[in-house]
């Protein structure tokens, strides 16, 4: 048996034709190099748990079983040692040749393990539990095989890489050599079942909604258009789960939710990727101050499953999670941090004059003073809301789907969640009555019609299911990756999601 060194700078090309060889070369030798199964005994993490109390130069007659990937090889002589790595961490394989045997005729188990594997690797092994002199528990290997022949090297330096968008667009080898990266979904994981076990502990039901929609709705975001061939009709990937999530309430469903995917035809940013996750949740018989205190437990209850704590650092700056959270008006925020009271002018001209010599700015075609409080919030407010902040009762203009506030004209029953200058959460007391929906409703066809992309048509079909009549109710959307963001420390939005959507790279010029 031969495998000839490789070049001290080969290029890809030659590396994996030179692992397509050893892969032939083991099947000449009888040996699977693509097996069908393994069973391990034990996880890298639970051996290191389980015999961390093993002296230096100690070991146990136990029989162990482990498979994992390659990471890093020794090879000293008639010694080798070997960096295992399975999804929980990472063990190393002590590898005796006098110990693995001499074989069959040419089927040295050593020399086929040194000359014929690479990192990458993925190898299974049995053996007994040995700490070596140095102090790394390994597994003393008496058997072994090998489970896959890895065809493309592991990226020598990846933490040193640059090319954050190479990390996005090969995932996989991103996730193989940054174990911190297999923590951050690990906890993703985590938070969102945490998520869906607190409502189903409370008599929550999750219901899964269409996707493909002829009408979208329930926010305004420009949506992504896809036909039927068969049916010979456009269809938009939805945009919220909230318009038919409000039907199953009108059909008598009274705790009702869904996490899942929802589709924006919009900008890419660190907060934004066209493809995210959210959870709406609707709740009859409720308001939006109740959806406050579920809003609360609902992160409450992600952040002591995904951390075992409420005081959390993001971005170098100490957050604390822990309830009651600051309520304020966006009229009192706004007030606090400008001075103005935008309601308090006599006319739209007067407080955008008051607004320029305050020296803010403000859209020249600002329709209303709703909007001009909304656009100061933005501006002045939003990014300062470091610790968890409710801000309460928006502007009607800006509120299409929410319910008239009880006690202030012009505005609604709505509140936002921000936490480290971000919107985290949304939430209405929900607008049951059908004429006033469909006033809105009117409103933002006409802004479509005007141009408006991320305005919509009227849905005709929920208007009716309105008009059936749907209990009094609370509904609550939150950003389940901005929320994975800020419990993972994660300064993007990519950093979140597995596989974010990128641009298609160029093709290579052949030529």
């Amino acid at each position: 048996m031969s495998a000839s060194p490789q070049p001290a700078h080969s290029s890809l090309e030659e590396l994996r034709a030179a692992r397509l060889e050893k892969a032939q070369q083991l099947k000449d030798l009888g040996l699977n190099p693509y097996a069908y199964r393994w069973e391990s005994s034990h996880t890298c993490a639970q051996l290191q748990a389980d015999y961390a109390h093993l002296a230096p130069g100690e070991e146990v007659e136990v029989q162990v079983a482990v498979a994992g990937r390659v990471m890093a090889r020794r090879i000293m002589g008639k010694l080798a040692f070997f960096s295992l790595q399975d999804e929980t961490g990472t063990i190393q394989l002590y590898l005796d040749k006098k110990r693995l045997g001499e074989g069959a005729e040419g089927q040295n188990p050593f020399t086929i393990l040194t000359k014929l594997t690479d990192s990458g690797d993925i190898l299974g092994a049995k053996g007994t539990l040995k700490r070596t002199e140095k102090g790394e528990l390994s597994v003393y290997v008496q058997d072994y095989a090998v489970l896959t022949k890895s065809l493309l090297p592991l990226p020598d330096k990846w933490h040193g890489l640059t090319d954050t968008e190479k990390r996005y667009r090969q995932r996989y080898v991103d996730l193989i050599v940054n174990p911190e990266v297999r923590e951050t979904f690990r906890r993703r994981a985590l938070i969102t079942a945490a998520l869906r076990r607190y409502l189903e502990d409370r008599g929550f039901i999750e219901i899964e909604t269409p996707v493909l929609q002829a009408e979208p709705g329930g926010a305004e975001a420009r949506p992504f258009i896809t036909h039927h061939n068969t049916l010979e009709q456009d269809f938009y990937l939805r945009i919220a789960t909230e318009l038919h999530l409000k039907r199953l309430m009108v059909g008598g469903f009274e705790k009702v939710f869904e996490l899942g995917r929802i589709f924006r035809n919009e900008g890419v940013s660190t907060r934004h990727n066209p493809e995210f996750t959210s959870i709406e949740v609707y709740q009859a018989y409720a308001d939006y101050f109740d959806m406050m205190d579920l809003t609360e437990a609902l992160v409450v209850a992600a952040a002591q499953s995904a951390l075992g704590t409420l005081k959390i650092t993001y971005q170098d700056q100490a957050i604390d999670l822990t309830p009651p959270w600051r309520r304020l008006t966006m009229k009192e925020a706004v007030l606090e941090e400008t001075g103005l009271d935008v309601y308090a002018f006599a006319d739209l001209k007067t407080a955008l004059d008051a607004v320029k010599e305050a020296g803010l700015t403000a859209p020249e075609d600002c329709p209303s003073l709703g909007h001009l409080l909304n656009e100061l919030f933005e501006q002045t407010v939003e990014q300062t809301l470091i610790q968890p902040t409710f801000i309460l009762d928006f502007p009607v203009e800006i509120s299409p789907l929410a319910k008239p506030h009880r006690s202030q004209p012009g505005l609604v029953e709505r509140f936002e969640l921000f936490v480290v200058g971000r919107e985290l959460a949304n939430s209405f007391s929900e607008l049951t009555d059908p004429v006033d929906q469909r006033r809105r409703l009117e409103l933002q066809a006409a802004k479509k019609e005007a141009g408006d992309l991320e305005a919509h048509s009227v849905d005709e079909d929920f208007l009716t299911a309105l008009e059936y009549g749907m209990p009094p109710a609370g509904g609550l959307g939150i950003g389940v990756d901005r929320l994975v963001m800020l419990l993972t420390d994660a300064a993007s939005i990519r950093d979140v999601i597995a596989f974010p959507l990128l641009k298609s790279q160029a093709p290579k010029d052949e030529g």
